[in-house]
C-alpha cells in the first residue's frame, strides 16, 4: 500500500482532492451517507479508516457524533487540520489495516467510506482490516463499508482496461487482473500550454461483496445489512457498489 510516507496520496495530491472529488461534498451525496452513520453510531463514539481531509466525519461531528481518525497521510490530515473544527479531531496517523486508535475496544462504529477498502493491496491487509475493525468495535458495534462491486461485465474477454473518462485533456482508465484481483486506476493528463503528458497510477484490490462477508465472518462479525447505497436501495445484481453493515456480537 505505502510508497512513501503519505501512501498514494502525497502533499501533491492532498491540495487538489477536495477539488477533485468535488462531487462528493454535494449534499446529495453526503448528506444520505451522514444520516446512515449517524443512526449507527448513536452516541458514538465512531472511528474512520482513511479519514483523509474530514469530508465525512466534519459534518458527523457536526451531528454530535465524537470521531477519531485513522490515515496514512499526513498530507491529507493536514488539509482536514487546516478546516474549521479540523483540528479538534483526533487522529493517529498509520496504516487502518493495523494501526489501533486511542479508545480501540470501545467505538460504536468504524466506517471505511468511497472504495477505500480497495487501497489495501492484498487479501492479507484487507483481513487484518475486518479483524483491526472488530478490534475498535464494541460488543453490538457496527462496521460499515462503501465499495464499488467490481466491474468486470465491462471487460470484453481478452480486455484488460475500462475507460471512464475521455476529455479534451484528461483520460483515464481501470486496469484489471482478473487472476489476482489487482487492478489500477491510470489517469494521463495534457498540459494544454505544454503539450506535456502526465501519468498518474494507483494500484487497489477489488473485492467481492460475498468475499467481504468471508473476511468479516474470519473477524468475528456478520452481515447485517447491505443496500445499493446511502439511501438503502435494495442491492442487486445490478448495483454497481454497495454498503454493507457488519455487526460485532454483543456479550
Amino acid at each position: 500500500m505505502v510508497t512513501g510516507d503519505d501512501g498514494y496520496f502525497p502533499e501533491s495530491i492532498a491540495a487538489g482532492y477536495d477539488r477533485s472529488s468535488a462531487s462528493m461534498f454535494t449534499p446529495e451525496a453526503l448528506d444520505p451517507a451522514v444520516d446512515l452513520l449517524a443512526g449507527l453510531a448513536g452516541e458514538g463514539p465512531a472511528v474512520e479508516f482513511g479519514i483523509g481531509t474530514g469530508r465525512v466525519a466534519l459534518p458527523l461531528v457536526a451531528r454530535g457524533v465524537g470521531v477519531h481518525g485513522i490515515d496514512l497521510s499526513r498530507a491529507m490530515v493536514g488539509r482536514l487540520r487546516a478546516k474549521p473544527g479540523g483540528d479538534r479531531i483526533p487522529v493517529t496517523i498509520g496504516d487502518f489495516a493495523t494501526a489501533r486508535a486511542d479508545g480501540a475496544g470501545g467505538f460504536s462504529l468504524a466506517y471505511l467510506v468511497f472504495n477505500t477498502i480497495n487501497n489495501l493491496t492484498s487479501q492479507d491487509a484487507q483481513v487484518d482490516c475486518f479483524r483491526n475493525a472488530a478490534a475498535h468495535l464494541a460488543p453490538g458495534g457496527t462496521f460499515v463499508i462503501e465499495v464499488g462491486v467490481p466491474e468486470l461485465r465491462l471487460l470484453p474477454y481478452g480486455q484488460e482496461a475500462v475507460p471512464f473518462q475521455a476529455g479534451d485533456a484528461r483520460w483515464a482508465f481501470d486496469r484489471y487482473d482478473v487472476a489476482t484481483q489487482a487492478m489500477s486506476s491510470n489517469y494521463f493528463t495534457v498540459d494544454p500550454e505544454t503539450g506535456q503528458g502526465t501519468l498518474r497510477s494507483i494500484p487497489f484490490r477489488y473485492v467481492w461483496p460475498s468475499e467481504l462477508d468471508l473476511m468479516a465472518r474470519i473477524a468475528g462479525l456478520r452481515l447485517r445489512e447491505r443496500w445499493e447505497g446511502w439511501t438503502r436501495e435494495p442491492f442487486t445484481s445490478e448495483s454497481r457498489k454497495h454498503v454493507s453493515v457488519w455487526e460485532k456480537a454483543a456479550d
